[in-house]
């Protein structure tokens, strides 16, 4: 056995099921060694989006995601997508061929670009090492949440490995719960608090059924960062999105908060929308595994390095029977855990729940604004739509009352992102797919095929701009070479439209970001989709044709949106900046 087909036996001995990719002459035999030990290979058409499959399937699924790229530009192809899954802490590992020779019209330092994004390189310099190495690789991915290059010289890939060598199993290690004290200052925190909320992250995914159980006994409110979208839904203290997103009734209840948790969550500028929903006497904390990212975006007043669920339930267990109206424990140093409130039982004139009977932030009356007036969809909205375009706020909420409940929604990035990412609902935090922290336009198509083949219990939604549709538009391919029953809805305006809202109103020239009229209902019809065009309400009556048939092709909406003003969350962002 050869080095190739070693690597590839001891990724599926390791757990590997699915790996994405596009197959040059160097990365040849080891994906072929992939496919011969039981992985599912999936054959993208640009590396890019081979990417980001991987990097969405391993989000969505929860699983350990595997790229394989040719050595030089397979690899420079698919580093916008590597990046993203870099700057997200997805475990990803990257095999790559490398052209070690400095001659090769291949040759490019691959392990500086790997570096240069956040990715971790490692190479394979021998046969005596390579099982171990690329057990190491996926160790790393797994176990440290990082995305792992690993790097398949050309001249070591034939070489013949051990017969003995095979990768030890190793299960992932035991999550860390808090310190002790770090726990106690919480749970003080906590207990003297009459507005708390807690922000859930991508590091709290898995600790909902903990945080609800604290969040129960404190009163507090319950709000997530973009990508844990769907965390607390169905509960009745659910405010969904903090941030830029955040519908008007959320963004007042976390500026209002006297304390404010962020569970996995880096509370960055997004989440914090710029730091303005954080109100000037609120204590922030911050819960985190890694403890390099507490206060790493702003200042807190308490940072807890532990497993989320394990330190929800370690400061739950240390409030005991606390909530029923004990006196709160003093904040250590005596400082006033609320500065500027009442009583613990006094109420906030709003209906609000105080610290009295242990209700905290919560009450009958808020959790009926709550249901009423906590999402998006239902604000109340002028109508922009006409002349053959339609509002993207009635398209958005016509989509959603169409499509079914078990959907996994994932968006690219632009202008349009807000309407879809907040007025489409999901049914937890499994349904929503944010590629965004590089935030690059594009991935978005890309981001549905890898959610879909974790979730394929689901309808895959793919959100996109007509700037990433267009740019992304061979992956179309793909989706129908699957035949994955997939809804690709396109939002039109025929601009890069954040860039027309930022710098249109200081009457710069938008002749470099604004693009004549183009038929792309016609260009998935040519992919082999179904399509239609949507310029009024009445237009969606196709999609639910669709979704009543057989589904055996996907659909393409190509839904023509006004684009008079900038979204809401741009105008937030641009404020800003």
């Amino acid at each position: 056995m050869n080095v190739a087909a070693a690597v590839g036996r001891a990724l599926a001995s390791l757990g590997v099921d699915t790996a994405f990719g596009v197959v040059g002459s160097g990365n040849f035999h080891v994906t072929n060694a992939l496919v011969e030990y039981g992985v599912r290979f999936v054959a993208a058409r640009h590396e890019g989006g081979a990417a980001t499959m991987a990097d969405a399937y391993a989000r969505t699924g929860g699983r350990v995601g595997v790229l394989s790229v040719h050595q030089g530009p397979g690899l420079t192809n698919a580093m916008t997508g590597i990046a993203e899954a870099a700057k997200s802490r997805t475990p990803l590992v990257v095999l790559a061929a490398e052209a070690t020779a400095p001659l090769s019209n291949f040759h490019v330092d691959q392990a500086a670009l790997a570096t240069a994004v956040g990715a971790v390189p490692l190479r394979i310099d021998s046969a005596g090492t390579a099982v171990a190495r690329t057990a190491e690789a996926f160790r790393l991915a797994r176990d440290g949440r990082r995305t792992v290059l690993l790097n398949l010289p050309l001249e070591v890939q034939d070489q013949a490995v051990p017969a003995a060598a095979e990768p030890p199993a190793a299960p992932p290690p035991l999550p860390s719960g808090p310190e002790t004290g770090e726990a106690a200052r919480l749970a003080d925190l906590l207990s003297a608090a009459r507005r708390p909320v807690f922000v859930a992250g991508r590091g709290a995914r898995t600790a909902r059924r903990e945080l609800e159980e604290l969040a129960e006994r404190t009163g507090a409110l319950l709000a997530t960062s973009a990508v844990a979208k769907g965390l607390f839904r169905g509960s009745p203290w659910d405010l969904d999105v903090s941030g830029g997103f955040a519908s008007p009734l959320t963004a007042e209840l976390i500026r209002d908060a006297d304390v404010i948790v962020g569970w996995g969550c880096a509370l960055n500028m997004w989440t914090t929308r710029h730091g303005t929903l954080i109100g000037p006497d609120t204590r922030v904390v911050q819960v985190d595994l890694d403890a390099g990212a507490l206060g790493a975006h702003r200042p807190i007043h308490l940072g807890v390095t532990g497993d989320v669920a394990l330190t929800a339930r370690a400061v739950t267990g240390l409030l005991g029977a606390g909530g029923d109206g004990r006196e709160a424990p003093a904040v250590p140093g005596g400082a006033d855990p609320s500065p500027g409130a009442g009583p613990p039982g006094e109420a906030d004139g709003d209906g609000r729940g105080g610290r009295a009977g242990g209700t905290g932030y919560r009450s009958a009356e808020l959790a009926g604004r709550i249901a009423g007036e906590g999402r998006w969809r239902d604000v109340p909205y002028a109508d922009a739509g006409g002349g053959g375009r339609i509002d993207p706020r009635t398209l958005t909420i016509g989509l959603d009352d169409l499509l079914p409940a078990g959907r996994v929604v994932s968006i690219d990035s632009g202008n349009f992102m807000g309407y879809p990412s907040m007025f489409l609902d999901v049914p937890d935090e499994c349904g929503f797919v944010f590629t965004q922290a590089f935030q690059s336009i594009g991935l978005g198509l890309a981001t549905a095929i890898g959610a879909a083949l974790a979730r394929p219990d689901r309808l895959p939604v793919a959100a996109l701009g007509d700037g990433g549709a267009l740019m992304g538009i061979a992956e179309l391919e793909t989706v129908v070479r699957l035949g994955l029953p997939m809804v690709i809805v396109v939002y039109d305006d025929e601009a890069y439209g954040a860039e027309v809202h930022h710098f249109g109103p200081d009457g710069h020239p938008l002749d470099t970001v604004t693009f004549p009229p183009v038929d792309i209902a016609a260009i998935g019809r040519g992919f082999g989709c179904e399509a239609v065009t949507v310029r009024d309400r009445e237009d969606l009556a196709a999609v639910a044709g669709w979704l009543a048939g057989p589904r055996s092709r996907p659909l393409l909406v190509h839904a023509k949106v006004g684009g008079a003003r900038g979204a809401w969350w741009l105008e937030e962002a641009f404020r800003g900046h």
